[in-house]
């Protein structure tokens, strides 16, 4: 999701995350350099020798992983999910969300319905570190209430523990607590922290902390049926860290099934170094991914990641003007049993109907980048909702129809 770092423009030392070399996709929500307007650049990972293939598996049994058996008789005893990665309009970032002082469960509550009269059933929610070191028991009882609103709307919860995306000018790359940086007009996200922050993820020191902090959240609710599953870390590697996030990735991990859980484990691959990469579909209970571009290359993207041989759940998608459209991607996503959960809800103080690549200052666009609802509850495209709504009507997937470890739609098209 973030623009911090540009991990997949194409230099000849990066490779495949999948079985292919890789060309005009935007995988995770990072800033390219604008090319032609909004053209992006075309991001070509060879090196085929080193390839992510869905042939290449741990050379052991990784402990507490589910087999590919259990997790599909996890997945097919959901409906089909579709829903979106929410940040209430009145929040700029995690810890806003979070922090007892502005905790907006009104605003919480309206826009969670908006959404569930829309036709979604789940939404993806990040957690700030900072929050739950400063108030642990606070965190937890708002993580609470936060599943009861959401479950109220008919909504399941998939939480994201970590996140190494930084946005802003200049880029805020740590956490803080209290007041927080009013959005820069004209820019995307610009308030937004990682967490627990760029200099915890490279501190041993902190290390014993993170793990209390993941055993204490995944542990809370590692029963709680209102969790669908965890997404531990979001885009790990970004924010220029490169594999210098490895080590937090593999240990988060082992954290997490060291609460013993009863939701699957799962961290969406998006454009990282290839050892991150491989480590991330390495120690999935599920595959998960990011992908923002036309409906083609997702396409190409959820046969990739079939290639696994296991769930398939995409937790990031829609950037109109890459050429996401919800006529054509969603139904690809419910026709191929992919579960999916696209960016943005309603605009608010994340600012997500500019672009990556927006500046201080940008003019509002005509075409959003992000967002379906403006603040009040408009639709920013009644023609869009209507497709929602058309789409999502049904959630059934008839799992003996077909053999969903395989493509349903046309065969990808080839890459030029």
């Amino acid at each position: 999701m973030k623009p911090a770092r540009n991990l997949l423009t194409g230099n000849a030392g990066r490779h495949s995350l999948f079985s292919e070399p890789m060309t005009t996709v935007i995988l995770g929500t990072q800033r390219m350099k604008r090319m032609a307007g909004l053209v992006f650049a075309a991001l070509m990972l060879g090196a085929a020798n080193a390839s992510i293939s869905a042939a290449e598996k741990p050379t052991g049994p990784v402990p507490g992983l589910w087999t590919a058996e259990r997790a599909w008789e996890w997945y097919k005893q959901q409906p089909w999910i579709v829903g979106f990665n929410f940040v209430p309009s009145t929040a700029c970032n995690t810890t806003e969300l979070w922090q007892q002082e502005t905790f907006d469960m009104p605003t919480i509550d309206r826009e969670l319905g908006w959404a569930a009269k829309l036709g979604f059933n789940s939404c993806r929610v990040f957690v700030q570190y900072l929050v739950w070191k400063n108030d642990p028991a606070g965190l937890k009882k708002r993580l609470d209430t936060f599943l009861s609103i959401a479950s109220k709307h008919g909504l399941s919860t998939t939480f994201v523990l970590f996140d190494d995306c930084a946005f802003g000018k200049p880029a805020q790359t740590e956490p803080f607590l209290g007041k927080q940086r009013d959005p820069i007009p004209g820019m995307i996200l610009p308030s937004w922290t990682p967490s627990p922050g760029i200099k915890a993820v490279v501190d041993p020191s902190v290390r014993p902390d993170l793990e209390k902090y993941v055993k204490d959240i995944v542990g809370t609710f590692a029963q709680d049926k209102r969790v669908l599953f965890w997404d531990l870390y979001n885009e790990p590697g970004n924010s220029s860290l490169g594999n210098k996030s490895l080590p937090l990735v593999e240990e988060t991990f082992a954290w997490a099934r060291a609460a013993k859980p009863t939701q699957p484990l799962t961290i969406g691959v998006w454009g990282a170094p290839p050892e991150i990469s491989r480590c991330q579909l390495e120690l999935s209970d599920v595959i998960s991914f990011h992908i923002y571009g036309n409906d083609t290359t997702l396409r190409n993207r959820i046969a990739d990641c079939k290639k696994h041989l296991r769930p398939v759940i995409n937790t990031e998608w829609m950037a109109r003007p890459l050429g996401s459209r919800w006529e054509t991607d969603l139904p690809l996503f419910k026709q191929e049993a992919v579960g999916c959960y696209n960016w943005g809800l309603v605009n608010g103080r994340i600012q997500c109907q500019f672009s990556w690549d927006s500046k201080p200052g940008s003019p509002e666009p005509k075409v959003w980048f992000h967002d379906l609802f403006h603040g009040d509850g408009r639709p920013y495209d009644a023609a869009e909702h209507e497709v929602i709504r058309k789409t999502t009507a049904s959630k059934v997937i008839d799992w003996n129809a077909a053999d969903f470890t395989k493509m349903q739609s046309e065969n990808p098209a080839p890459r030029k």
